[in-house]
């Protein structure tokens, strides 16, 4: 068996902490205040769908939220002198016994919903599977301390497999008394319909330049003497830049600025020498982050046809090159589209366990060819 205290965590960043560790969250003030507002006006949903760009704050805020609805007393408790004060701030004292049991993952009132580890494997399985969410009718047959609040957090919702997403949808449509489902989605049009229709929707936004570095520096990071390149790369995602700190992820990206200045025509063997660094079997993660930097690298290189070259470069020539191969809107949209196919296709073949090495190779080439598309061929 492997140790509990050696296995991933599906909803934990390498090289950073937990998000339910963390004390405050920087950047998304609005996304508090609209949860606050419904809770102190008696209009709080039972669903909460919480939406944005990967690694801006997501789960921070999902457990934010489910620390204050488990810490807070209900207002019907009001004692021998009178009804609380309604709450001002979704601060939780981090010494209180809620927030020390959620820290450990032994509050009973909390049920955390991810991709569990595969015992046989070795490695946590690509989606959350219906066995998983099946857990939540033993979780829920259980009456709520106290009779208080009982809080799901499912990160990410966008991982559930199809049977996993009917589970936790019967939960939607006839929810359990005070309970509240925080559902955390970074692509919500991948949601069915009938999930994102019985939520309300929290978005949580791309953090500024100003909010990034304390962000990090919050978080104990270590910046590198280009900051400002981090965190232009990162978009706005303290996720994003922890991927490129820790790792490989600042590698690969420069590798494949490198590699793609010989689009449409690149190297072949510099294609199959990528594939084979990052897709090594040794770990699927670093697969994962090469995969990370190639969505990466066509999100700014459709931007730059519609807003121009980034600015500062994530790598020495990178402006120059994105210029090139999306020289205009149309040229952006065909980029667009193709880096929506292309991310479906490399989710697929993830789920399907294909070879990681075979499954980049293929990502790159098809890259390759939408070059081809976009520049005129050589007289």
């Amino acid at each position: 068996m492997t140790d509990p205290d050696d296995i991933p965590q599906a909803d934990r960043l390498e090289g950073a902490s937990h998000p339910r560790d963390a004390i405050a969250l920087i950047g998304q003030a609005a996304a508090e205040k609209a949860f606050l507002d419904a809770y102190t006006s008696d209009r709080l949903h039972h669903a909460w769908l919480i939406t944005g760009p990967r690694g801006v704050g997501k789960a921070t805020l999902a457990w934010r939220l489910a620390r204050f609805l488990l810490a807070t007393p209900p207002a019907s408790d009001d004692g021998l002198f009178g009804a609380p004060p309604p709450p001002e701030t979704l601060d939780i004292d981090p010494e209180h016994p809620v927030a020390r049991r959620m820290r450990a993952l032994s509050e009973p009132g909390l049920f955390l919903l991810r991709r569990p580890w595969d015992e046989k494997a070795k490695r946590l399985k690509r989606e959350i599977t219906v066995d998983e969410a099946r857990k939540l009718k033993g979780f829920f047959a259980m009456s709520a301390t106290d009779g208080g609040h009982r809080a799901v957090i499912v990160d990410s919702a966008d991982e559930m497999n199809p049977s996993a997403a009917n589970a936790v949808l019967k939960l939607l449509e006839e929810p359990p008394a005070r309970t509240t489902l925080f559902l955390i989605s970074h692509q919500p049009s991948r949601l069915l319909p009938t999930i994102r229709s019985r939520c309300r929707t929290l978005r949580c936004h791309p953090l500024s330049p100003e909010e990034m570095t304390r962000a990090l520096e919050a978080a104990g990071a270590e910046l590198p003497e280009q900051a400002d390149a981090l965190t232009a790369l990162a978009d706005g995602s303290v996720g994003a830049a922890f991927t490129l700190l820790s790792g490989s992820g600042l590698r690969f990206y420069t590798a494949l600025i490198r590699l793609f200045e010989g689009a449409p025509n690149i190297d072949r063997e510099l294609a199959l020498g990528f594939a084979e660094m990052a897709g090594s079997r040794s770990g699927d993660a670093t697969a994962d982050q090469a995969l990370e930097m190639l969505d990466l690298f066509l999100t700014r290189l459709a931007r730059t046809g519609a807003l121009g070259p980034p600015e500062p470069q994530a790598a020495a020539g990178e402006a120059a090159l994105l210029s090139r191969l999306c020289p205009d809107v149309a040229a952006a949209r065909h980029w667009a589209t193709l880096q929506q196919a292309i991310g479906e296709r490399a989710r697929h073949g993830l789920a399907v366990n294909l070879d990681p090495a075979a499954l980049l190779l293929d990502t790159v080439l098809k890259i390759n060819a939408g070059a081809g598309e976009v520049l005129p061929a050589p007289a």
